[in-house]
């Protein structure tokens, strides 16, 4: 389904991560779930949407083969931009995902 000369990006894919110290404090980290190959399909939905009067901060859409677990509490980073993944959706059974992702707010 996804030709591999296709995946030509690498994004990571973090996951939040609680760290409690022997103080007690909990603090919150990204720790990275995976490094992959991805195709990045669509970099940002500004132009597009703007014609239906939606603007979006930034955008991207990622295509990438399968990784069980990957849920939309976590994030992507790619090109130094981090990214919320809004929808995650399964291309064929089990051979791809799509990742719809909307930019993190600095």
């Amino acid at each position: 389904m996804i030709r591999a000369g296709k995946l030509d990006r690498q994004i990571t894919i973090v996951r939040e991560a609680e760290t409690v110290a022997a103080s007690g404090a909990v603090s919150k980290t990204w720790a990275t779930l995976a490094t992959v190959r991805a195709e990045l399909v669509q970099r940002s939905a500004d132009e597009y949407l703007a014609g239906f009067g939606e603007a979006d901060a930034g955008g991207a859409v990622f295509r990438m083969r399968y990784l069980a677990g990957i849920t939309t509490a976590d994030r992507v980073t790619f090109d130094g931009v981090t990214y919320d993944i809004d929808e995650v959706a399964e291309l064929g059974r089990k051979r791809a995902l799509e990742l719809r992702c909307s930019q993190v707010a600095a």
